[in-house]
């Protein structure tokens, strides 16, 4: 009974998952065919969509094409009308060209003239109407440029000399000297006179002693070697010893102290007129030039009151003043060699700068200040300009002083060209020439020969009043040192 059972459970339990088995089949089929209509659906409705957007494509291609077909139209309309207005031109060009060469040939047979000569006579008259009225309008301006800078000139020298303030002083060729007492005159003269003519002998100076008590008086044309020669007589009255050796060791040192005056007047030149470093040898040279004189004015004091007036007027113009200041102070440092060098002082004083290192400026505007080159800088313009306003100011110059020394120089020329010939000296005002000879060159029949020679030659080539004494010395010294 209990097998039976047990065999029916099982055979109920077989029937059951056959059962189960079928249903699962049944539901996979029509999942799988609900699958399949669904799919179908889609596909469907993507056909569709896809028919749709086709018939919408070819809907607008075709609505372009027709748009495209227009505009083809139109463009061979337009194509046509050009091709037309195109024939219509050229022959108009055609007819004009043919209208203007029956003008020209009109013209030509008119005037007797062919196209090319009318062309030219057309460029003719355009260009001498051009030239007339170029020339008019140059003239014009140049008119107007003339006389607003004469205007503008005016003004700048104007404000320039007013605002400088200047020495109205000349040089003199003497100097006067004070004695402490009437019995130093004595003793400056010496035993039989040795004294003056030692001094007069080694300084090459003229000591006039006259009547006027207490006082001598220094004269020669040369500034520095008077000033030299009044330091001496200073320290030789100072000290008391009064004799030909000592005059000789006095005048050496008056000499070096000259030196180292003209030095610090150099250097005090370059600081009142702001220029900058210079060579020393130019700087000494420039110092020198405090003791000389031009037309009676002091050189120096000339040269420090043109850079003065150049930087004022170079500042009014808007040109860098330093240059033209620098210029200005150096372009009469060749009358510092005159006496020794050949050649107008503007040529020397060039030639000396550019040795010395000055620009090319500079130097130009030295060598231009008195016109002997063109100038061709506003350096060398104003130079030129502040040289004439310093020289030209009342009191400031004096042609005949100028001219006594100029003969003064001559004379001393004309003896030192004689061979044998140690030192001369003008003196006496110019009526006297002292020529000092070598004796071991020149015997005394020499001595006597060159006497006549240059008395001689200076009655020949200068004119002066009165008469000029030439008196050569020949002197011979023997000197021995006791030790």
């Amino acid at each position: 009974m209990r097998i039976a059972v047990s065999a029916g459970s099982a055979a109920s339990l077989s029937a059951a998952v056959l059962l189960v088995a079928l249903a699962t089949a049944w539901l996979l089929v029509r999942q799988s065919r609900v699958a399949r209509r669904r799919a179908a659906a889609a596909a469907e409705r993507a056909r569709r969509q896809t028919e749709q957007q086709a018939d919408r494509l070819r809907a607008e291609l075709d609505r372009r094409e027709e748009r495209l077909a227009g505009e083809l139209d139109r463009l061979r309309t337009r194509e046509d009308d050009l091709a037309e207005r195109s024939a219509a031109v050229a022959r108009a060009a055609a007819e004009a060209g043919e209208l203007l060469r029956r003008r020209a040939a009109e013209l030509e047979r008119t005037a007797g003239l062919s196209a090319a000569e009318a062309r030219a006579e057309l460029v003719r008259e355009a260009e001498s109407e051009a030239r007339r009225e170029a020339a008019v309008t140059v003239r014009e301006i140049e008119r107007a440029a003339r006389e607003e800078g004469e205007q503008r000139a005016r003004g700048i020298l104007a404000g320039a000399i007013q605002r400088l303030a200047a020495e109205q002083t000349a040089e003199t060729a003497v100097s006067v000297f004070r004695l402490p007492n009437e019995e130093m005159k004595g003793r400056v003269i010496g035993r039989e006179g040795r004294n003056i003519r030692t001094f007069e002998a080694v300084t090459g100076v003229n000591l006039i002693i006259d009547d006027t008590p207490s006082v001598v008086q220094l004269s020669c044309f040369d500034p520095v070697r008077r000033e030299t020669a009044r330091l001496t007589l200073e320290q030789l009255v100072e000290d008391g010893r009064i004799h030909p050796l000592r005059i000789e060791h006095v005048h050496e040192r008056s000499r070096a102290e000259v030196e180292r005056r003209c030095v610090r007047a150099g250097e005090d030149a370059l600081l009142a007129v702001r220029v900058g470093a210079m060579d020393p040898e130019l700087v000494r040279t420039l110092g020198t030039l405090r003791y000389r004189a031009s037309y009676g004015q002091n050189v120096l004091g000339h040269l420090v009151e043109s850079a003065h007036l150049a930087g004022m007027m170079a500042a009014e113009l808007g040109v860098d003043p330093e240059p033209v200041r620098r210029a200005a102070l150096l372009h009469d440092i060749g009358k510092a060699l005159t006496h020794e060098v050949q050649g107008s002082h503007a040529a020397i004083g060039a030639d000396l700068a550019r040795r010395f290192g000055e620009s090319a400026d500079v130097v130009h505007a030295i060598a231009a200040h008195h016109g002997e080159v063109e100038p061709r800088t506003v350096e060398a313009v104003l130079t030129q300009a502040a040289d004439a306003c310093s020289g030209a100011r009342p009191g400031a110059r004096k042609e005949s002083l100028e001219a006594y020394v100029r003969r003064l120089e001559r004379l001393e020329e004309i003896a030192r060209a004689h061979d044998g010939v140690a030192t001369v000296y003008a003196m006496q005002a110019g009526r006297e020439v002292r020529v000092m000879v070598r004796p071991e060159v020149v015997d005394d029949l020499g001595a006597q020969v060159i006497a006549r020679e240059v008395a001689k030659q200076v009655a020949e080539e200068l004119t002066y009043p009165g008469q000029i004494r030439v008196t050569v010395v020949r002197e011979s010294r023997a000197t021995e040192v006791a030790r």
